[in-house]
C-alpha cells in the first residue's frame, strides 16, 4: 500500500517561464515525485479539470492574462479541488496587502524568489506526507465502508436465516405436538377394541372350552397372546407420549427414594430372579419425579429381562456432581455443574456398534422370540433425559453387561 501511495504523489507546477519549471523539478527531483507542468493559469485549470489527485500546487503569482491569485480563487471554488494546498512563488512581497491577497485567494504558504532548495524540499515534503496520510485514510475508510457493507449484508442474511430457523422450529414443535397428540389419542382409542378382543376371546375359551377342538383352543390362545403384546405396545406408546407433555415440575429428590418406589412397582415381576441393587450416591438430584421413576423402572426392567441365565441380576447405580469440562463431552457446558448418574449391570450386554441404535423407537437387538418387549423402553429413557436438558450414553459388551451414563443439570 505504501508503494501505491508513494506513486500517487503528484505535484502541479505552474509558471509561464520554462526555466522556472525546470528549476523546481531539479530541486525536488530526488524525492521521487511526479511532476505535471502548466504554463499558465488557464493551462493549470484545464489540467485540474481532468485530474484532481495532486498533493500540492506550486504556482507563480506573476503570470500574463491570468495571474496566480485569480487562478487560486477559481481553484478554491471547486469542491473537488479546494482541498489541494497551494504555495505561491513570487519575488514581490512588498506589502502586507499583497500577502493578505494571496492568503485570501486560497494559498497556504508563500515562498520568496530566489528559492531556498532546502526550505522548498521541507515544505513540499510536509504536504506530500499529509497527502499520503489522507490518501491512506481514504483507502481505509473505503475498506471500512466495504467491510461494513459486507457485515450488514451478512447480518441481514443471518437475520433471515434466524427467522427461517425460528419458523422451522415452531413448525417442528407444532408437528411434534400434533404427532404426540395423535399417538396418545390413537393409542388410547385402540385400547377399547383390544379389550373387547381379549374379553370375547376369554369368554369363548371359558364357556365353550369343552366344545372346542384342541386346534381352535391353541389359535384362540395365540389371539390372547397377540392381544397382550398389543396391549403392552399401546401402553408403551402412551407412556412415550406422556413424556412429551409440557407440564414439567422439577423437584429435588434422592435416587434412593425413586429406586425404592420402583422396587415396589416391580415387586412380583422378577420371574423368580433375586435382584441385587448396589448404590453409591451423593445427595439429591433435580428432576421431574414421575419421569425419573419411569426411567429407572425401564432400566431396571431391562436389566432383569436381559440378565444372564442362572445368574442373579446385579445392578450398580452411582451418582456424583461433575463439571461439564471434566466429562470430555462437547455438548455439555464446560463450567456448568451436572449430576452424573451411572447405571451398570451384569447382563448379556450387546455389541458396541449398537451403542447409539439402542435408543431408537422399536429397536430390538435380539430375536423377537428370545426376549419379549415393545422396543420402546430405552427410547422413553432417552426422551426423559432430553426433557431434563441432559445427555445419556450407552456402552455394551457381549456377555459383560452394559453401562448407561446420564448427565443432567445439577
Amino acid at each position: 500500500m505504501e508503494e501505491i501511495i508513494q506513486n500517487t504523489v503528484k505535484i502541479l507546477i505552474v509558471d509561464d517561464k520554462k526555466e522556472n519549471l525546470l528549476s523546481l523539478q531539479v530541486i525536488l527531483s530526488d524525492q521521487g515525485y511526479e511532476f505535471v507542468e502548466a504554463h499558465s493559469g488557464k493551462d493549470a485549470l484545464r489540467i485540474l479539470l481532468k485530474d484532481q489527485n495532486f498533493a500540492i500546487i506550486l504556482m507563480d503569482v506573476q503570470m500574463p492574462m491570468m495571474d496566480g491569485f485569480e487562478t487560486a480563487e477559481l481553484i478554491r471554488q471547486s469542491d473537488k479541488l479546494k482541498h489541494v494546498p497551494i504555495i505561491f512563488l513570487t519575488a514581490n512581497m512588498d506589502t502586507s496587502d499583497y500577502i493578505f491577497k494571496g492568503y485570501q485567494a486560497g494559498a497556504v504558504d508563500y515562498m520568496i524568489k530566489p528559492l531556498s532548495p532546502e526550505i522548498l524540499k521541507a515544505k513540499v515534503m510536509v504536504f506530500a506526507d499529509l497527502h499520503r496520510k489522507n490518501l491512506e485514510l481514504r483507502i481505509k475508510e473505503e475498506e471500512t465502508k466495504q467491510l461494513n457493507t459486507i457485515i450488514s449484508e451478512a447480518n441481514r442474511e443471518l437475520k433471515e436465516k434466524y427467522v427461517e430457523i425460528e419458523e422451522f422450529a415452531n413448525e417442528l414443535k407444532l408437528k411434534n405436538a400434533e404427532l404426540d397428540a395423535f399417538a396418545y389419542v390413537s393409542s388410547h382409542d385402540l385400547q377399547e377394541p383390544l379389550r373387547k378382543i381379549q374379553t370375547f376371546t376369554k369368554l369363548i375359551l371359558d364357556t365353550e372350552n369343552d366344545n372346542l377342538p384342541e386346534g381352535a383352543k391353541a389359535k384362540l390362545g395365540r389371539i390372547l397372546n397377540s392381544a397382550d403384546r398389543m396391549r403392552d405396545l399401546i401402553t408403551s406408546l402412551l407412556t412415550f407420549s406422556r413424556m412429551s407433555v409440557k407440564e414439567r415440575i422439577f423437584e429435588r429428590v434422592t435416587i434412593e427414594s425413586i429406586i425404592e418406589e420402583v422396587r415396589t412397582m416391580l415387586d412380583g415381576s422378577f420371574d423368580g430372579k433375586e435382584l441385587v441393587i448396589e448404590t453409591q450416591l451423593e445427595g439429591e438430584i433435580n428432576v421431574i419425579p414421575f419421569q425419573f421413576t419411569q426411567l429407572f423402572q425401564n432400566l431396571i426392567s431391562n436389566s432383569i429381562k436381559f440378565s444372564k441365565p442362572g445368574l442373579a441380576p446385579h445392578i450398580i447405580i452411582s451418582q456424583k456432581v461433575v463439571k461439564g469440562v471434566d466429562t470430555g463431552m462437547e455438548r455439555l457446558e464446560p463450567q456448568s455443574a451436572y449430576s452424573c448418574i451411572t447405571f451398570q449391570d451384569n447382563g448379556i450386554g450387546f455389541e458396541p456398534r449398537h451403542n447409539e441404535k439402542i435408543f431408537g423407537v422399536f429397536q430390538k437387538l435380539h430375536e423377537k422370540t428370545a426376549y419379549e418387549g415393545t422396543g420402546i423402553g430405552l427410547a422413553i429413557v432417552k426422551k426423559i433425559i432430553e426433557n431434563h436438558n441432559g445427555i445419556i450414553t450407552a456402552h455394551g459388551s457381549p456377555m459383560k453387561g452394559c453401562t448407561f451414563n446420564i448427565f443432567i443439570p445439577h
